[in-house]
């Protein structure tokens, strides 16, 4: 009986591996057309121009002249001339708004799109009608990303009617990304930290903001990648490394700000201490000599100054990270 209920089951999966249609076929929870009309706009109206809009108000008058000012503004079709990108693009089609606009003196903006009350997820769906082909090495990972899944949209962070730039400068960028990652601020106030403050720095420098495969979104194949594009005189490679680390400069270091110097994770010696037994051994603990216990009780970096990797051999042929 059991042997007989294991078959079926068996032959049951193998029916259903083997029909490749059903399983190809799109289930979505919504009709087809509810949700082109989600992120296009009304199906009963028409696409006008901009030129027929504004010629019916001249309430955006500013706006647009931003918007044809703007990166988005300047694409032109080469085969007929006319813009690639324009208010309908984002906004759906006007004909409905504009028809009874010198009557009333003003649009029906109730017949446009409502961004301001669409999900986060179908707001990036109106930026993903152009961009997922025109920036597909950018938003690669958008869909998988934790901005994304944390229901942030192109909106929040590209403000496209705030004048021509149409994205965050980069002195402005720290401001924004703290209205989310208010920890990151806290760290860049430490004493030990890297110059974003100083606007030396900005976050997209290392981070990925549209979605990264390495973990806070990182930009780079490893973190020790990201690193030395700067820090390039830790790069390496070197005769003697320093163990696992070779790879992960978090292991040591905090990426936003420290306490410490050289935005270490804990003050010498003790972060070295997590991992090394400090000079002594069996025979010979560290706190048997006075000339053991300034060691200890020092910094390891005073004698070991090349802690990031060395070429040149220890007295006995090790390396030891003395000297470079």
């Amino acid at each position: 009986m059991i042997r007989t209920i294991f078959l079926l089951i068996a032959l049951g999966l193998l029916y259903a591996c083997s029909d490749l249609p059903a399983l190809r076929a799109d289930h979505p929870l919504l009709p087809v057309r509810a949700y082109e009309q989600l992120i296009v706009g009304r199906l009963d109206a028409d696409y006008v121009g901009d030129a027929n809009c504004l010629a019916q108000c001249h309430k955006h008058d500013e706006i647009h002249r931003d918007f044809q000012m703007s990166v988005h503004g300047e694409q032109i079709s080469p085969e007929t001339g006319l813009p690639l990108v324009n208010c309908e693009s984002c906004h759906g089609p006007g004909s409905l708004a504009i028809l009874n606009a010198k009557e009333n003196d003003k649009c029906d903006f109730k017949t446009l799109l409502q961004l301001e009350e669409l999900p986060a997820q179908a707001q990036s769906l109106i930026c993903l009608k152009c961009h997922s082909a025109a920036s597909t090495p950018n938003l690669h990972y958008w869909n998988g990303s934790i901005h994304a899944s944390s229901d942030v949209s192109c909106f929040d962070c590209h403000k496209l009617h705030q004048g021509p730039q149409q994205k965050v400068s980069r002195q402005e960028m720290d401001e924004m990304c703290y209205a989310c990652h208010i920890n990151a601020r806290m760290e860049f106030a430490q004493f030990s930290r890297h110059p974003v403050r100083e606007r030396k720095m900005a976050c997209v420098d290392c981070h990925e903001p549209h979605g990264s495969a390495q973990k806070y979104d990182l930009k780079g194949i490893t973190v020790k990648d990201l690193c030395t594009r700067c820090h390039m005189d830790k790069q390496g490679p070197f005769v003697y490394e320093h163990a696992d680390l070779a790879d992960n400069c978090l292991t040591c270091h905090s990426h936003h700000g420290s306490a410490n110097n050289s935005l270490l994770r804990t003050s010498e010696p003790f972060l070295c201490l997590q991992c090394h037994a400090g000079h002594q051994d069996y025979s010979h603990p560290s706190l048997a000599t006075d000339g053991l216990k300034g060691a200890f009780y020092s910094r390891c970096t005073s004698c070991h100054s090349s802690i990031h990797g060395t070429d040149v051999p220890s007295a006995k042929g090790r390396g030891t990270f003395i000297a470079r």
